[in-house]
């Protein structure tokens, strides 16, 4: 028995304030599997489903002030912020509990037998997505909710199906035990086992959680490294598993020349605005920034500077960040022809942000290579280009991310050729704006080309559910063996019968 200590830290000093629970040994995580396991077939009535996922969401609602307060110690995220994820994730389980009523993402599809179909005669082909099994998720540091126990992973497994056993995340244990007995206590409300939700503590519970027969699939968001190295786990198991990790991004952004001309105080206020919103602990941030030479970009990073000189400091997710981040900045800000307006440090526990800037035409040196890596925290790269050749050199360089964004003018001649260059290194494409919000939308891409995520899903918005089914298709069934949803009377769900769609 594993009795290693998971302790609760305030993040505005380093404090440890309370013993939540202890690591998760193999036996524990054997045992969360399995009930897990065990308690998945009650969710196959998709009303019970709704239903918990909407109980879920108002008993987060009704522990608001402590999953608020709790989380802020943990994470020093504010209260403000908090309160609009713990909104956001609220709105996101009864968006899910929507889209299991409707029932489209069943994808139900029937071809009635045609012995006269050509080629050859036709059986009858009855076609609906089923759950994958038991899922692991893993709470991301820098959203105890939107991203951890009842985040987004977690909504959509549990809308698909699937039971749920969440690895939390170290930086907010506290947070995620009480997010996990809320789900648990709205879950025995409706008349569902507790445990369709299962919590375990601990780095080696992720790794026997990923390696356990019984886990059908898991979604991941934090680092490349980590994330990486749990992906290589699922694929090696003698029974591989889809494994959906979200893992970094430097979501690169394009300002055109005339763009600078015309918004340079703008573009620069909004960028500062941007990379140091959550003291840059957003997986959207933008790391990379093409501006160019010349005067008007001068005023872009005038207006940049003022800003980021302008952040306030603040304490980051953990010690560990803390130092990373400080680590990085001035690895980055050491190398040749690297200029620092603005300097991030030490402000005591806190962090400030800051910025660096070079020349364009350095980042296809490989001795600069690291300015085209994520630094995690408040700082970002302006690369200042000549010309569109430089432009592409760079883009040339970068892998997937999860955003690209334009900032370009209306009517500008390059600008249709700049998108669509920008396309294959992103998920979701912007035409000015910043990146850094991200919303719960139906046509939400929230996932990248390799290393921002390793599929093609995504972890936001209603399609995130596709991750966790798996198409079947039942051939001659005698319909009374049939799922209610395949069988001719229907129950409202919207199909195509006979190649037309019947809502």
């Amino acid at each position: 028995m594993n009795t290693t200590p998971v302790w609760s830290v305030d993040a505005r000093t380093g404090d440890r304030t309370e013993q939540v629970a202890a690591e998760a040994d193999t036996a524990a995580v054997d045992a969360a599997v399995r009930a897990a396991h065990a308690a998945q077939p009650a969710l196959g009535d998709r009303t019970l489903r709704a239903a918990f996922l909407r109980a879920a969401a108002d008993r987060l609602e009704a522990h608001g002030e402590e999953l608020i307060a709790t989380a802020d110690r943990e994470t020093a995220l504010g209260t403000g912020r908090l309160t609009g994820e713990l909104a956001r994730t609220t709105y996101q389980l009864r968006a899910f509990a929507d889209i299991v009523d409707e029932g489209a993402f069943l994808d139900v599809v029937i071809d009635h037998a045609d012995p006269k179909a050509a080629p050859a005669p036709r059986p009858d082909l009855r076609r609906w997505k089923v759950p994958l099994g038991v899922v692991g998720v893993f709470a991301a540091s820098n959203f105890p909710f939107a991203f951890s126990v009842p985040g987004g992973d977690t909504a959509s497994a549990l809308a698909a199906g699937c039971a749920v056993v969440v690895k939390a995340h170290p930086d907010h244990p506290s947070t995620s035990e009480l997010a996990a007995a809320a789900l648990r206590e709205a879950a025995v409300a409706v008349g569902l086992p507790a445990d369709v939700l299962v919590l375990v503590h601990g780095r080696q519970a992720g790794v026997d959680l990923v390696q356990h027969p019984l886990l059908s699939a898991a979604g991941f968001t934090g680092s490349i490294a980590g994330g990486r190295a749990l992906f290589d786990l699922a694929a090696a198991r003698p029974v591989p598993i889809p494994f959906h990790g979200e893992l970094g991004s430097l979501n690169p952004v394009v300002v055109t020349e005339q763009a600078a001309a015309e918004r340079a105080e703008e573009i620069g206020a909004g960028l500062a605005g941007s990379f140091t919103l959550g003291m840059g602990q957003f997986c959207t941030k933008p790391g990379l920034v093409l501006v160019p030479a010349g005067a008007a970009g001068d005023r872009l990073e005038k207006a940049l500077a003022a800003g980021a000189d302008d952040s306030p400091s603040g304490a980051l997710l953990d010690a560990r960040m803390r130092a990373g981040f400080l680590a990085g900045f001035a690895e980055r800000a050491s190398l040749p022809g690297v200029s620092v307006p603005v300097r991030a440090g030490e402000d005591g526990y806190a962090v400030r942000a800051g910025y660096l800037s070079v020349a364009a035409a350095r980042l296809v040196e490989d001795a600069h290579e690291v300015l085209l890596e994520e630094c995690f925290g408040p700082v970002t790269v302006v690369a200042r280009y000549r010309d569109a050749a430089e432009v592409e050199a760079v883009l040339g360089r970068l892998g997937g991310n999860l955003t690209a964004t334009l900032h370009a003018e209306p009517g500008e001649a390059d600008a249709e050729d700049l998108l669509a260059r920008l396309t294959p290194l992103a998920g979701r494409v912007l035409f000015g704006g910043w990146p850094t919000g991200v919303a719960v939308a139906p046509a939400m891409q929230h996932g990248g080309p390799y290393p921002a995520t390793t599929s093609t899903g995504t972890s936001v918005g209603g399609t995130a559910i596709e991750r966790w089914v798996r198409p079947v298709a039942y051939q001659g069934v005698p319909e009374a063996l049939l799922p209610v949803e395949l069988r001719d009377g229907g129950v409202g769900v919207p199909r195509r019968v006979d190649g037309v769609l019947q809502r």
